[in-house]
């Protein structure tokens, strides 16, 4: 169960008391990692796509943190364990030990108890995934880009590692790995961790030498091949998908310069990106070393590459310092999504940070208008709860103008050298909300008076966002404000439109700010100028698609039930069946098109979509 706790901080005056999760203890995970935790992972699995199975054993080295520890217990969830062998350092000699399997919990999966002998420090797990594993997908050739070789690929966060390995699948236990992967010919296998680009014959070998929380342990496999960007820095993808992707994200090393400069070096070698069929079901994952990748980013514009600034700056904030538990994720993304919009400033433009900053601002007030109050706070309370099922923007965007707000308080300079001090005196160290404000009062707070302890509070504990937040603001909107108003009052020609420079963002604001009984009519004069529906930039599509439902938009139809089936993105997939499944017609539509599309999305995509329709009113 989850402990809750008060404490109280007294520095230099600021007295601040904090209630919530500590992280002696993970609501999330079955382990007891107060009790022994695992130090070293080394996986040897062999990859069945016939049986769509991983098979093998992992071997975990072990610390003891009380002498007198006799049982380990493990996450897992649909796995096989088959046997369990205990041995002491390096003898070889492995002795077969007791285990059994708790009833499976629906969230948590079920607890693996073992007996540890009274010397053993490692473990070897025999053990076979399930074909339904919630943190793996398996695709046939049909459903990837070059349509010749199968794909697999992880999605460990949140709580989805335990479901292809049995270990402590909780943030607050980091461990380093090696691995052996066997494949059948003509498939490459990756991981977040030292690749070779070179194809080595079915039998892939890897080391992550830096420790990681299991949510970030990572593993792909597919007809792949490689493109170096820069000495640090490369793309793997299926061959139909390199040449476009190594083109699109060529800005990555320029990306990893802007954040080093200001916020610290990077800590984790290589920065490669491999790019995943369209089924993945987010925009990017941050498994270091190497991110998953949406091809839905690829544009051909380069406008949707702040994904990759993203990604990257987890490689400081989430991979480098990490949230404990999951009820404060907003310590991972709130950074992040902060850092994103720092790093875009610096490569692209301050004007296209301020507007993707307003973007996000709006979908941060939409969002939190459908959410329970609670669920408006930096750490809600997830006792009972799927993680998965209380992901939203408000860890992102709320957390990210917390941050900014901030920045503006004390001063720019100020802030950064706080926030490059950060990552380095919380490298590889689980984080909590209240720990972060102890960091905060005693390297920022204690130097400027400008921020009160009322308003931190308010920040972390209180739903909405403060009335006292520093808002993004971009002119760039005002002067599409203007154009939407006069093209609206047909004052100016659909023609007249000053769309030649506009960027994503502004094509995205336009759209989403026109009225949404707009009318066919209306509808087929801004597609008949612009092509809309057959756009190929997946966000302007996506909220073109959106304004098509709302005013039953025939004619773009087609396109949406192409969109729905060939991508998997739950961010750009799910909004649309929202909206469909608000009429009847729609949700014959919603039902039709999620037959086709339903092998083709990743098993988070499936529930998410089946949850929608069970929940709809019947036609």
């Amino acid at each position: 169960m989850r402990l809750q706790s008060v404490s109280v901080l007294f520095l230099c005056g600021l007295l601040l008391p904090l209630t919530g999760i500590t992280a002696s203890n993970d609501p999330h995970s079955h382990a007891r990692a107060d009790l022994v935790r695992i130090q070293h992972l080394h996986l040897d699995l062999t990859l069945d796509f016939s049986r769509q199975q991983l098979h093998g054993h992992a071997d975990l080295r072990l610390q003891r943190l009380q002498d007198q520890v006799r049982e380990l217990v493990l996450d897992t969830r649909d796995l096989d364990i088959r046997r369990v062998q205990a041995a002491n350092g390096d003898d070889a000699n492995w002795q077969t030990v007791s285990f059994r399997l708790a009833a499976a919990d629906a969230i948590l999966g079920s607890a693996l108890h073992i007996d540890l002998p009274a010397t053993a420090d490692r473990l070897r797990i025999d053990y076979a995934t399930s074909p339904q594993a919630s943190g793996l997908q398996w695709l046939t050739p049909a459903q990837t880009a070059g349509k010749r070789k199968p794909f697999m690929f992880s999605q460990s966060q949140a709580i989805h590692a335990r479901s292809w390995v049995p270990l402590q699948d909780t943030p607050q236990v980091r461990f380093t790995f090696t691995a052996n992967l066997h494949t059948p010919a003509g498939i490459k296998a990756v991981m977040g961790a030292e690749n070779d680009a070179a194809d080595q014959d079915g039998h892939y070998q890897f080391d992550m030498p830096q420790p990681i929380p299991s949510y970030l342990l990572a593993i792909a496999a597919g007809e792949l091949q490689f493109q170096a960007m820069s000495e640090r820095t490369g793309v793997y993808a299926e061959p139909a998908l390199l040449p476009a992707a190594a083109a699109e994200f060529d800005d990555t090393e320029n990306m990893m310069q802007a954040v080093e400069q200001r916020f610290g070096a990077y800590r984790w070698g290589r920065y490669d990106l491999l790019i995943l069929p369209p089924s993945f079901p987010f925009g990017g994952m941050e498994n270091p070393r190497l991110s998953f990748i949406t091809p839905t980013v690829i544009a051909g514009d380069k406008s949707l590459t702040s994904l990759i600034a993203h990604e990257l700056a987890h490689s400081w904030s989430g991979n480098l310092v990490t949230n404990a538990v999951w009820a404060d994720l907003w310590l991972n993304e709130g950074f992040t999504t902060y850092l994103e919009r720092r790093i875009v400033a610096d490569v692209y433009s301050q004007r296209r940070a301020d507007m993707e900053a307003v973007l996000g601002w709006r979908d941060l007030q939409q969002e939190m208008a459908t959410l329970d109050a609670a669920d408006t706070r930096l750490v809600p309370d997830l006792q009972g709860r799927d993680p998965d099922a209380v992901f939203s923007s408000v860890a992102y965007e709320k957390g990210s103008l917390m941050l900014r707000w901030l920045e503006h308080a004390v001063g720019r300079d100020a802030f950064d050298t706080w926030l490059r001090g950060y990552f380095q005196r919380n490298a590889f160290v689980p984080m909590t909300s209240e720990r972060f404000l102890q960091d905060i009062a005693q390297h920022l707070l204690a130097q400027h008076g400008e921020v009160s302890r009322a308003q931190i509070r308010q920040w972390i504990e209180q739903p909405g966002v403060p009335e006292f937040a520093a808002l993004p603001q971009s002119d760039a909107f005002a002067l599409i404000d203007d154009a939407r108003g006069q093209w609206l009052s047909e004052s100016m020609a659909t023609t007249q439109l000053p769309v030649t420079d506009w960027t994503t963002q502004e094509w995205v604001y336009f759209l989403n700010r026109l009225p949404r009984d707009l009318g066919t009519e209306r509808m087929a004069e801004l597609d008949r100028a612009f092509r809309l529906t057959a756009s190929g930039n997946n966000e302007i599509v996506h909220s073109w698609l959106l304004l098509a439902i709302a005013n039953d938009y025939v004619s773009a139809r087609a396109r949406l039930r192409d969109y729905l089936v060939s991508i998997g993105r739950r961010k750009l997939i799910i909004p649309l069946y929202e909206a469909l499944l608000e009429t009847a017609s729609g949700r014959a539509l919603a039902r039709s098109i999620y037959r086709m599309a339903r092998p083709g999305y990743h098993p988070l995509a499936q529930t998410t979509v089946e949850n929608l329709l069970a929940a709809a009113q019947p036609n």
